[in-house]
């Protein structure tokens, strides 16, 4: 198989569209797809290996195979796992516990299943997470290990038919892609799994709850689609095979279809975003995957012709670096992003961009010189015997070792904790948060439970003083409840907290005897769960006839149900006269709020004051300093 520099320059584009999309998404939306180019040249090369070796030697050398592949793709992994286990136990400790199972999955190359076990898909933020890149490599790498497996038996059995295989095969990522339209989730997601009355998105298997979207996006058999359309076209398309057929005149008519493929990747990658206001786009999960993949054939079909202009172009000098080096460009590109930023989900500015190219592209050439290049080429003994001939070079192996080491024992020996600032408060709230009351036990009830010759001391409750300021809200809330309660209200917040929820606490707190006569009331919900006059009445409903005012909070936050929320939030007071509301989703602008946009514990305690001076103002309490 001869060289292919078009390819090069295909992959170019791919890894730059997917580095400019984790910088900053409104810059190019749909880059994402990038990945998805990736799987299709992968698996089309792949593919003319096998059959090429299988055509030279009559067999396929699995353990060779697998021996190259590894060779490839795991020192440059492991060394960059390593840089970022380092800066981890030296500058950033407190990620030790919640990176942990990254390392694991990462190492086994199962990213993308561990991903969508604990929910930590591309839509999350709020987290320190510099390997979480790594999902595609593992798709990669699942099909490394199975399709050779495949191939085998298809070469032994269909050796004169791979044309009709790959035609088999290509129907196959067209089946993919229906499985992928039917099983995709329309409308707004919830944002966790447990938000009470709306888990829209979200499923259970083997007991977990599972985002059925991200696992779309994550899964080896989701989106096996683009590997599979790359095996299959390269079973019907082969560099050399072709210029032996009539289609070696044709390559003006293959560069006209290459300019259509790629003016639909660059299209998509401009227009498509994954994620938007907590709905996942329906028209990648309903066509857009297999139709970036067909784009993508096009472009390598002209870019494998040896008498198309394409190749040429696209493996010019600029694009073959980049190219050659996308690997190591994606491997570095992120948790040098993570490293800057601090979280997930935060856009980079310009200078903060360039600064990470600055970074990123030395250590990516580094890399490609030093470690993949000479690795791959099966160097790796004489470099070690280098070692053995130059003492300080021996002292420095021995050094890097022992501080993995020293970074390995301090990873797997690092407590758990909550990571991340609105972690942080919601574990506050697990202690701090409204406590639970229970009925005070009557005289009747206890004198019932002993038995007739039994002697017992009866005692009289006296019946509980309401509070006079209750507060009932979600995660926004969670952030200020210590404020909220040394200003003297009752708090009760909780996560994830949707309609029904509330529902159930107010009629928690009502029967403990702490909302009752006097009692008012501030309630924030609608950010978690989309909400009509329905759960606005069934709330009502459950409020003591006898309580004073009911504050209801109205929302900020970029979600697609909360403009709906705020809209019957400002019209409650026409229908309940003791409703008043208190506008949050106006005030919150003269407050920095955490990246999200929803959540104020993320740039010290302002936010927070300010949001609870809002809640006392209102409810005529003095405000906090």
């Amino acid at each position: 198989m001869p060289y292919l520099p078009g390819l090069d320059g295909l992959r170019a584009i791919a890894v730059v569209g997917v580095m400019i999309y984790h910088a900053h998404h409104s810059w190019l939306p749909g880059g994402f797809l990038g990945v998805e180019v990736f799987f299709v040249i992968s698996g089309y090369l792949i593919t003319l290996l096998l059959i090429g070796e299988h055509e030279r030697s009559g067999s396929v050398n699995l353990g060779q195979f697998w021996k190259r592949r590894f060779r490839r793709l795991l020192p440059a992994l492991y060394v960059m796992m390593a840089l970022v286990a380092m800066y981890i136990t030296a500058f950033a400790t407190q990620h030790r516990e919640s990176t942990r199972g990254d390392f694991v999955a990462s190492f086994f190359y199962i990213s993308n299943w561990y991903q969508i076990w604990v929910g930590q898909g591309y839509g999350a933020g709020e987290a320190f997470v510099p390997l979480r890149h790594l999902w595609s490599l593992a798709v990669e790498e699942q099909f490394y290990l199975a399709w050779p497996l495949v191939m085998v038996l298809l070469l032994r059995r269909s050796r004169g038919k791979l044309p009709a295989v790959g035609l088999k095969l290509i129907m196959t990522s067209v089946l993919i892609a229906v499985i992928v339209a039917v099983v995709y989730v329309p409308g707004a997601t919830a944002g966790t799994c447990d938000v009470e009355g709306f888990t829209n998105g979200w499923a259970t298997m083997f007991g977990r709850c599972i985002n059925v979207n991200e696992m779309l996006y994550l899964g080896s058999f989701s989106r096996a689609g683009g590997l599979l359309l790359g095996a299959g076209f390269a079973m019907l398309w082969r560099p050399m095979a072709i210029m032996r057929g009539p289609l070696r005149d044709k390559g003006r008519q293959l560069d006209a279809l290459a300019i259509v493929g790629l003016a639909l990747i660059l299209f998509f990658m401009v227009t498509m975003q994954l994620l938007e206001s907590q709905v996942y786009n329906p028209w990648l999960f309903r066509g857009g995957f297999f139709l970036t993949g067909v784009a993508t054939l096009l472009v390598v079909a002209a870019a494998s012709h040896q008498r198309a202009a394409t190749g040429r172009l696209l493996g010019n000098p600029v694009f073959a670096w980049i190219g050659t080096r996308s690997y190591g460009l994606y491997l570095y590109h992120w948790p040098i992003y993570q490293i800057i930023r601090g979280q997930a989900n935060i856009d980079l500015s310009v200078i903060e961009f360039l600064f990470a190219m600055l970074l990123t592209v030395p250590i990516t050439e580094a890399s490609y010189r030093y470690i993949e290049t000479p690795i791959r080429k099966g160097q790796l003994r004489s470099m070690l015997s280098g070692l053995r001939r130059e003492p300080r070079q021996m002292m420095a192996a021995v050094s890097v070792v022992a501080l993995l080491g020293v970074t390995g024992i301090s990873l797997l020996a690092a407590n758990p904790q909550c990571v991340g600032d609105v972690g942080k408060s919601l574990c506050e709230n697990d202690s701090a948060g409204g406590t639970d009351s229970s009925v005070p036990v009557t005289q009747a009830s206890v004198v019932d439970s002993v038995a007739p010759n039994d002697t017992v001391a009866v005692t009289t409750t006296e019946p509980k003083v309401p509070q006079q300021y209750v507060a009932i809200g979600e995660s926004v809330m969670v952030g200020a409840v210590n404020q909220l309660q040394g200003a003297g209200m009752f708090i009760d917040a909780k996560e994830n907290r949707g309609p029904e929820g509330v529902k159930n606490t107010v009629i928690k707190l009502r029967e403990a005897g702490d909302l009752g006569a006097g009692s008012n009331l501030v309630i924030q919900v609608g950010t978690n769960a989309p909400m009509g006059d329905a759960e606005v009445a069934a709330i009502m409903a459950q409020v003591p006839a006898d309580a004073g005012n009911v504050f209801f909070m109205t929302l900020k936050a970029d979600v697609d149900w909360v403009p709906a929320n705020n809209t019957l939030i400002n019209s409650l007071p026409i229908t309940y006269p003791n409703v008043k509301v208190i506008d949050w989703a106006t005030q919150s602008a003269q407050v920095e709020l955490c990246p999200d946009g929803i959540h104020i514990t993320c740039n010290g305690s302002a936010a927070a004051k300010f949001y609870s001076n809002l809640i006392l103002a209102a409810v005529g309490l003095p405000a906090i300093s």
